[in-house]
């Protein structure tokens, strides 16, 4: 497993009874994780202190019940590539970011820098930006796009925090898998790619759209978006019913026949305080050039 541990403000303290109690900065949330199947002793003292609450409903859904010090909103830094981050409790659990991912925006980082040539990247369901901020902040370029118009102004928030605001970023909203059919027509070339696609989704007709069934399609048509000498090609999943190997062997079957290079694939984690073990969070699998 590969471990995103190289945080200063974010930790995750103790984990128990499928709830995860988290520290943000100064902020202590809880919040669901099915996962979390075991029924460890909640000794911490966070447990009954937390500033939010995510609680499920068993109708569906849920609710955060905040106490009156909570702020709406506050700031997380990411040291080791000096990115700072808007927080923020949203209405299904979330926060704005997911935290296991800065082992992948090392990863990309360090490939970046180490390139010595100038390197374009698309950044597909893009969300807040971690990954986009991570690829400029080592001197790429970079086209994020997202669906959603809210998490795009999202993500220029977050670069504008981290003093990116000027970086050559592409901030797109549209249908990623549209958007790239476009590129191809119109000839525009990528050197990597990261796609952070979700489980399930709906078109604008009402079709469904469920990962397992469309990765194969979707990562075959991106690979023509692709430069002659790509630098990697990042999937990152948190589809339970696609293992990491599953994945590998997609990014094999196409990337590999086609540049030859390198396939990885693994769960990515965080650490936990209390128990010193680290909680699985989600899985990515990796082709790598060999140029």
């Amino acid at each position: 497993m590969r471990v995103a541990n190289q945080w200063k403000s974010y930790k995750i303290l103790d984990t128990s009874e499928q709830e995860k109690l988290e520290k943000w900065n100064q902020v202590t949330l809880i919040r669901p994780d099915p996962q979390i199947i075991w029924k460890t002793a909640k000794p911490h003292p966070q447990w009954q202190q937390a500033h939010g609450h995510y609680q499920r409903s068993s109708t569906g859904g849920g609710n955060w019940q905040f106490n009156k010090k909570t702020p709406s909103e506050w700031t997380l830094d990411y040291e080791p590539l000096d990115l700072k981050f808007r927080i923020q409790p949203t209405g299904f659990k979330h926060t704005g970011l997911f935290p296991e991912q800065a082992v992948n925006w090392d990863y990309m980082a360090n490939l970046i820098k180490n390139a010595d040539r100038p390197i374009s990247v698309l950044n597909l369901f893009a969300y807040t930006g971690g990954a986009t901020l991570a690829c400029a902040r080592a001197g790429a370029s970079v086209c994020h796009v997202d669906a959603s118009k809210g998490m795009v102004q999202w993500a220029r928030d977050n670069a504008a925090l981290s003093g990116l605001s000027d970086a050559p970023i592409r901030w797109i909203v549209d249908d990623c898998e549209k958007f790239a059919a476009r590129e191809i027509r119109r000839e525009r070339k990528y050197d990597a790619i990261i796609m952070d696609p979700p489980s399930y989704g709906r078109g604008p007709g009402g079709e469904i759209w469920k990962l397992e069934d469309c990765i194969y399609d979707l990562v075959k048509l991106c690979s023509h978006v692709l430069s002659n000498q790509p630098l990697f090609f990042l999937i990152n999943s948190y589809t339970t019913g696609l293992s990491p190997s599953v994945m590998g062997y997609i990014l094999g079957s196409i990337m590999q026949r086609k540049f030859g290079g390198n396939i990885s694939f693994d769960e990515i984690g965080l650490p936990v305080e209390s128990s010193k073990m680290t909680l699985p969070c989600g899985s990515t699998a990796i082709w790598q050039s060999d140029f």
